[in-house]
């Protein structure tokens, strides 16, 4: 078997369980919780201060639980392509149903490798995704800090800052 039989079968398992639950696959409607846009600039800005805090210079992208952008802010000296890497991150995070940081390792190598070919996919940390009363309401990215850790951190450090609205 060829690699793109491999990754074409982990995208389909991922986007199975990404749009179906075996609670949720007989309803017609559903119902859902999502953030305002007010609380996801309440994630972005805390994220960026817990970095500015650190000494770093990002960029900081938060998407909603249908992985369309919401907020997305750069402080004056993040690289360049920061706001794209952030951006990234956001999604796959969202999209693998993971934060990042957990699908670098896996994915160096082997049949898991082939997720890395998945357009736009980003697999190094600093993706987080936002979770609210056991629903995932949206991701966040980050990008710019000197690793991939260091933005993981922040990110972590910008979702706690909304916890206890999240937490409800």
């Amino acid at each position: 078997m060829d690699k793109s039989f491999f990754s074409a079968t982990i995208v389909s398992f991922f986007a199975a369980t990404l749009f179906m639950s075996p609670a949720r696959a007989n309803e017609e409607l559903v119902s859902y919780q999502a953030m305002n846009l007010e609380l996801a600039m309440k994630a972005a800005q805390a994220t960026l201060q817990s970095c500015r805090d650190d000494g770093f210079q990002v960029a900081v992208a938060v998407v909603d639980r249908s992985g369309v952008l919401q907020v997305l802010i750069r402080d004056q000296l993040a690289g360049i392509f920061s706001p794209d890497i952030a951006l990234q991150k956001a999604r796959t995070a969202l999209s693998f149903h993971t934060d990042t940081i957990n699908l670098s390792e896996p994915t160096q190598s082997g049949v898991a490798s082939g997720i890395r070919h998945v357009p736009d996919a980003l697999m190094v940390a600093g993706g987080v995704r936002i979770d609210a009363a056991g629903s995932i309401v949206g991701s966040i990215g980050v990008s710019g800090a000197p690793g991939p850790e260091s933005d993981d951190k922040c990110a972590r450090k910008g979702i706690e800052s909304i916890s206890d609205i999240l937490n409800f």
